[in-house]
């Protein structure tokens, strides 16, 4: 049954993990990574690093993903399903040395969960280091003003060593934005100069901090799903006890809060799970490995029943749950929080085809560079041909609820501008 207390507003969830909620503005911090370039500090992020000889076999196990081909200093993009292939977790995962990785993210308990009650011929210890994003079209600029050095080689997905403020530190490329960006990875006790020197290096580039209220709408625009928003984590299964109960023991309070909203009901709670495929990541699941959950995702990704795409909100009916506020002879609906909620529920909403359930719509949020209300949307794959026309059911449980009019559009929304050729920029 879904616990009782998941509809409950988290205390304390919105922290200053993100630094400030906007140091300019939400609206123009969230243009800065599609026009000149933002910088986010990820620097909470959970990093494990495992050495030993049974490392890759660990990841092996634990992973969808194929691990035929992994280049020192090459990063992956991990993830960790349970036996019914549902997510329990997903990270960056970098090889540093023949038996020697590195792991960011919420996997890295689960992982050395399965070490610990495993036999792996592994060690492994948490590290606390500042993990910077730089990313839009003038973060390359950037650095290499900041550095004094070219990042030019450094490939997709691919880590290079660089300089900046006397510090050394990796360069990985990767770009959550969707646009060219680097993750800049060093010693915590070097953040706030290496962070000052890219900002003073940035100014002539446009550069913005970019803050809590806008840090997720490149999540939403370039469609990557996060754990607690989009879905809930495969983790309260019986079978999944114990692990449960060592996470909730040694994470902070936001990190092991899960707490939803929204028009979407269900008798249990594992229809807020997802599957890599329903995530839009079936393309990294490979079957050259037994991992766990291989069976499951065999049979899903063979005949897969929901797909990830974007919905486009109908302005005029977003404007009237808006204008619903100032009506004083009815009771207003559910109000939408501008750019998206803050509060750290996963807001699932009811999308409906002919009157029926065809979706669950997550990660609403305005995006002002597309002037439109946009969600991600796990989708029967019979109504995921874009340009369908749904509906979704806005408002909670019990309250008054709006139906709104949608489109079906891609996932990514956004033009995917990470693999650009940087060699010749």
């Amino acid at each position: 049954m879904l616990p009782a207390d998941l509809r409950k507003t988290p205390e304390g969830y919105f922290t200053t993990r993100w630094g400030l909620p906007e140091y300019t503005d939400w609206i123009d911090e969230s243009m800065s990574w599609k026009q000149t370039c933002s910088i986010g500090d990820w620097s909470f992020l959970w990093e494990r690093r495992f050495k030993g000889p049974d490392a890759l076999k660990l990841f092996s196990d634990t992973s969808v993903n194929s691990f035929a081909k992994f280049d020192m200093m090459q990063s992956k993009h991990v993830t960790h399903t349970t036996e019914a292939g549902k997510v329990i977790a997903e990270g960056i995962l970098t090889r540093f040395g023949e038996d020697e990785y590195k792991l960011f993210g919420r996997g890295t308990f689960w992982v050395d969960y399965v070490r610990r009650n495993g036999s792996y011929d592994v060690t492994s210890h948490a590290e606390d280091g500042f993990n910077f994003q730089v990313a839009g079209p003038t973060a390359l600029e950037v650095l290499e003003k900041a550095s004094g050095s070219s990042l030019r080689d450094i490939k997709f997905m691919r880590s290079g060593e660089i300089e900046i403020a006397g510090c050394k530190m990796l360069a990985l490329r990767q770009g959550m934005s969707g646009e060219i960006g680097f993750e800049l990875q060093g010693p915590i006790a070097n953040a706030p100069e290496v962070y000052d020197a890219i900002i003073a290096a940035g100014q002539e580039f446009g550069i913005r901090k970019l803050g809590g209220r806008a840090a997720f709408i490149n999540h939403l625009e370039a469609c990557f799903p996060t754990i607690v928003t989009d879905y809930l984590p495969a983790v309260f299964d019986p079978e999944m006890a114990p692990y449960l109960e060592e996470f909730r023991a040694a994470m902070p309070a936001f990190a092991s809060t899960f707490n939803v909203a929204g028009s979407f009901e269900a008798d249990d709670v594992s229809a807020w799970y997802r599957s890599p495929v329903e995530l839009g990541w079936g393309r990294n699941i490979k079957f050259d490995h037994d991992f766990i959950g291989r069976a499951a995702l065999e049979e899903e990704v063979a005949n897969p029943r929901r797909l990830m795409r974007t919905l486009v909100w109908n302005g005029d009916d977003v404007a009237d749950v808006h204008a619903s506020l100032f009506r004083k002879d009815e009771v207003p609906y559910h109000f939408m929080e501008m750019p998206r909620d803050q509060r750290g529920f996963m807001y699932a909403d009811r999308v409906l085809a002919g009157g029926k359930d065809v979706g669950v719509a997550t990660s609403r949020g305005y995006s002002y560079y597309f002037r439109e209300m946009l969600s991600l949307c796990v989708i029967d794959v019979e109504h995921a041909e874009p340009g369908t026309e749904v509906v979704v059911l806005w408002g909670n449980p019990g309250e008054r609820q709006k139906q709104i009019r949608a489109t079906v559009a891609p996932a990514p929304y956004k033009t995917d501008n990470r693999r650009l050729d940087i060699a010749k920029a």
